[in-house]
């Protein structure tokens, strides 16, 4: 015999060995589970049936059960109801931003028509302009000067510029510009009221301001400045488009779903969700114009080649299906975790389509561009002055038949905006009237709104309660407050204060604080940014 087959008989010997082992050990334990149910009283055979025969009835905690399946079909419903939101949130930001195209330069027309014939008609009221009129002017003084201020940006060197920068520093340039874009809208909205408010205010009250001229170049500051931010972000975005292994792009579009963790193990409220709804409309519809801000800048260095649009065409697409699918997703485990119906994206809807109809009444606040903007955080001009940037740098017109274009795409765009207006306030009526508002169309404008300083009253002993009321300091506290007109909406969707009343006595006096109830509609695009979500 060889040593290989000895090695080999050996092997098979000890193996052999093993299994007889393993087997005396396992019918000893089998003996002893059997000795010590039987001393218990219990048969192995019967724990087992009873482990394979047990039943149990899931109707005893029905309620529980059903809750459980309603969740499943609310996250259902939130695509379908979250889409109706946006779609009609799009096209209330498609119509503001149409207006500054359209009827914004025609109306400073008016105004400057108005101006210039004023000494043959002569002065028949106060003002040379009505209010409406001075801010319109003072929208198309913005653009004109922004514009011209625009020219000396050379996009090309911007381009090449941010291309010769590494990918990681590409990212996060594009993450701070998000969120110096969030920062630049909630203070420039701020800045452009007060510029409309310094130029209409009655001359008759107390100055309380720097100037109009100071007000008006902060404003141009501003649009410029934000202008070549927004211009910044297509940059990079025309960047990513072109990179050859399109990492960079894979990257700014993972950036999307980092939200989702920032956003959805958060508490929210109904007022919450409401800001942040209005907040990924803003966000969808902007990038919306930066998409066609980079197709037409990739066009013209094609020469127009309509074969290098399906080039670009799976880029667009999985930006925009990527924005969907994080709004989606987001949107469905909030609700989801915050027990939050799916039924309230309808009570959104409505009340957007109320600022809508309430801004087409002869006695309306605010024109409906300023309260898109104060609402969702939208400011159209300084995406409007890019944009007439690109398209004027990208598209030459040159010859009689160039310009007939132009004045055929001009007025196609007054169709569209009149088209697109007539709709939605066919719609908001509609949503209205389903919300069972429409009778607050027809109320007086409420008073003021309160502000974060709670209202304060001194109860005396013979009145029982004084007129004493700690607010903002104005010239005229109550004559005032009684004029300001607010939106009837404020009093629609209200949701009830947790904090109780705080009663404080001192030296015979009570002083009874009352926080203000947070009303769904007086939330706007920045009002609970200084708030902690816990």
């Amino acid at each position: 015999m060889s040593r290989k087959a000895l090695l080999c008989w050996l092997l098979n010997c000890i193996c052999v060995c093993v299994c007889v082992c393993v087997c005396v050990c396992v019918c000893v334990c089998v003996c002893v589970c059997v000795c010590v149910c039987a001393c218990a009283d219990l048969s192995l055979v019967r724990f087992v049936s009873a482990e394979l025969t047990r039943g149990y009835f899931l109707e005893h905690n029905e309620a529980k059960y059903t809750e459980r399946r309603e969740r499943v079909y609310t996250c259902l419903r939130i695509p379908k109801e979250l889409e109706k939101l946006m779609i009609f949130g799009f096209f209330l930001c498609l119509d503001a931003f149409l207006y500054v195209f359209t009827l914004l330069p025609l109306r400073v027309l008016l105004a400057l028509i108005r101006l210039l014939t004023l000494p043959c008609c002569g002065l028949s009221g106060s003002r040379l302009l009505q209010p409406a009129q001075v801010c319109d002017v003072l929208k198309g003084l913005i653009m004109v000067l922004c514009y011209s201020m625009m020219h000396y940006v050379d996009y090309s060197m911007m381009y090449h510029l941010i291309r010769g920068q590494s990918v990681i520093k590409l990212y996060i340039i594009y993450n701070m510009l998000e969120v110096a874009d969030r920062l630049f809208s909630s203070f420039g909205q701020d800045i452009l009221d007060a510029l409309y408010w310094t130029a209409t205010e009655p001359k008759e009250r107390k100055r309380a301001h720097i100037g109009v001229i100071p007000h008006f170049f902060m404003a141009v500051l501003y649009v410029f400045l934000h202008a070549i931010l927004i211009m910044v972000q297509a940059t990079t975005l025309n960047v990513a488009f072109n990179s050859h292994n399109k990492s960079l792009l894979t990257i700014m579009m993972s950036n999307n779903f980092v939200e989702i963790k920032g956003s959805v193990f958060k508490k929210f409220e109904k007022n919450n969700l409401f800001q942040m709804s209005n907040s990924d409309i803003k966000e969808r519809f902007t990038n919306y114009v930066l998409l066609l801000i980079v197709c037409l800048r990739n066009m013209e260095q094609f020469s127009w080649n309509p074969d290098h649009l399906w080039v670009l065409f799976p880029d667009v697409c999985m930006v925009v299906a990527s924005e969907i699918a994080v709004d989606v997703v987001k949107h469905a485990f909030i609700t989801k975790f915050n027990d939050i119906p799916a039924d309230v994206y309808s009570e959104y809807r409505a009340s957007l389509a109320f600022d809508l109809v309430s801004s087409r009444q002869k006695n309306a606040y605010t024109d409906y561009s300023d309260s898109v903007s104060r609402r969702m955080g939208f400011i159209p001009l300084p995406l409007a002055l890019l944009l007439i940037r690109v398209v004027t740098s990208s598209v030459k017109i040159q010859g009689a038949l160039a310009v007939v274009c132009v004045v055929l795409f001009y007025l196609g765009m007054i169709t569209l905006k009149v088209l697109n207006s007539i709709v939605l306030l066919g719609k908001s009526c509609v949503y209205v009237k389903e919300a069972n508002m429409e009778e607050k169309l027809f109320q007086s404008p409420p008073s003021a709104a309160p502000s974060r300083v709670s209202s304060v009253r001194v109860l005396s002993p013979d009145e029982g309660v004084s007129a004493s009321v700690i607010t903002q300091p104005t010239h005229q506290p109550e004559r005032t407050a009684s004029n300001l007109p607010t939106s009837e909406s404020d009093q629609f969707l209200t949701t009830p204060d947790e904090s109780e009343e705080k009663i404080i006595t001192q030296d015979g006096t009570e002083l009874v604080h009352r926080a203000p109830k947070k009303d769904l509609l007086e939330i706007d695009r920045f009002t609970i940014c200084g708030n902690r979500i816990d």
